[in-house]
């Protein structure tokens, strides 16, 4: 019965779910731990706190997307100048590809500790089962695949619940914000920002609304601008909210997890991949620590295609190459070749022996400050209307959406002025 009903909403929800989804990646889960393990429940309110956030700037990107027929980088070779858009499209880059290394060396290091075997045999078959993932699965076997992945987060839930958590503590501290003005607090605020608010999520979803539109019949190809309707967008903004609703409901039971076993006895510091894991055995059980190991490798065989999928995207377009996933790889080499290029970069991160754990966290910090200019064009694109017609950014998302720039922006600020103290 519970498996039907999961299959009935699996078919009605669309990019907006599969985005939110990726939201919660390894880098994501790494960030949401240290937070747990170093403040407890101290930052459970930004769970809460960021969910409008989230929804304002993604309806924005996903309405890019259906208003326009073209991904994120599209719309801003077409109406901006080309410094802005490589601006845009390399600060996408460093951060992706920070974070697909690091999201790679912790499912490999998951692996590892689960099943046994060398480090990076995992890393190596990863990485390749992924990007063949991507060029042989057609588009819309393929979506159906991110969306069953995308519930593997929901071992966090179970989790939760595994450690009995004082709920009245918790709901105290999501309910009720506690700062802490200090640079370790600051920092770890700013990664969460980032690993929340991340700009791949702002390309995926965008060129995502796309290739919805196109396996639809609905255009031919990216850049060419569809008939758009107020259903449309009205059904695109419900998938984008269920979908932001569920990653932050996943980001609050991983915080609470690690608050209520990691800080609760005194472990505030995660060095490794493993240490996040294993430090839940002897404090909540073996379910536990398998739960939380397999939902790092069930969500990060959604999010690195992802990561790479967006990079391939936004470079595409601003070279003017054919793209999409909704092609085979004959009609789109140079996209796959992009895709699968940024994938081995990741992985020889990991090569050079770079600390995952801490890898993964300073992905999220950079996520941050990269966001930041990033919200600021999504903004001025989706309130013109020369580039979205008549479906410009209505009022609350827009006084929402300023409200998160300078947020981001103010806590951007703060932490780099707390380095010079």
């Amino acid at each position: 019965m519970a498996f039907g009903v999961l299959k009935k909403f699996l078919k009605k929800v669309g990019p907006g779910f599969v985005t939110g989804a990726a939201d919660d990646d390894p880098s994501g889960i790494a960030t949401y731990s240290i937070a747990g393990a170093k403040f407890g429940l101290g930052l459970t309110w930004l769970s809460l706190f960021l969910l409008p956030a989230m929804i304002s700037i993604q309806e924005m990107c996903g309405r890019l997307g259906m208003t326009t027929g073209r991904g994120l980088a599209g719309v801003i070779k077409k109406f901006y100048s080309k410094k802005i858009l490589w601006f845009a499209v390399s600060l996408l880059i460093v951060a992706n590809v920070i974070n697909i290394g690091a999201d790679l060396g912790i499912m490999a290091a998951s692996l590892q500790m689960i099943f046994g075997l060398p480090f990076f045999f995992w890393l190596f078959l990863t990485a390749m089962v992924m990007v063949l993932l991507e060029i042989w699965v057609p588009y819309k076997r393929y979506a159906v695949v991110l969306k069953w992945l995308g519930m593997s987060l929901l071992v966090y839930v179970v989790t939760a619940f595994l450690i009995r958590p004082n709920w009245g503590d918790v709901l105290s501290a999501t309910l009720i914000p506690r700062i802490t003005w200090s640079a370790d607090y600051l920092m770890v605020l700013v990664g969460f920002l980032g690993t929340t608010i991340s700009p791949y999520l702002f390309f995926w979803q965008a060129s995502q609304e796309v290739e919805e539109e196109i396996d639809e019949n609905k255009v031919l190809d990216f850049g060419q601008s569809p008939a758009v309707s107020r259903g449309m967008i009205a059904r695109m903004r419900l998938d984008t909210k269920m979908g932001m609703l569920f990653s932050n409901l996943m980001t609050f039971f991983i915080v609470v997890t690690t608050a209520g076993t990691l800080h609760a006895n005194g472990v505030f510091n995660i060095e490794t991949a493993q240490q996040a894991a294993l430090a839940l055995r002897p404090l909540a059980g073996d379910l536990a620590y398998l739960l939380f190991a397999l939902g790092m490798i069930g969500i990060g065989l959604q999010s690195v295609p992802i990561l790479a999928g967006s990079i391939a995207y936004a470079v595409a377009e601003a070279l003017g190459m054919k793209e999409g996933l909704g092609k085979n790889f004959g009609r789109a080499k140079g996209f796959y070749f992009i895709l699968a290029v940024a994938t081995m970069v990741g992985v020889l991160m990991n090569l050079w022996g770079i600390n995952t754990m801490q890898a993964l966290y300073y992905a999220a910090v950079v996520n941050g400050v990269v966001a930041v200019p990033l919200i600021f064009i999504i903004i001025k694109l989706s309130s013109d209307d020369q580039v979205v017609g008549k479906f410009k950014t209505e009022k609350k998302y827009l006084v929402i959406a300023w409200l998160t720039f300078l947020f981001m922006a103010l806590s951007v600020v703060l932490m780099l002025g707390s380095f010079f103290r």
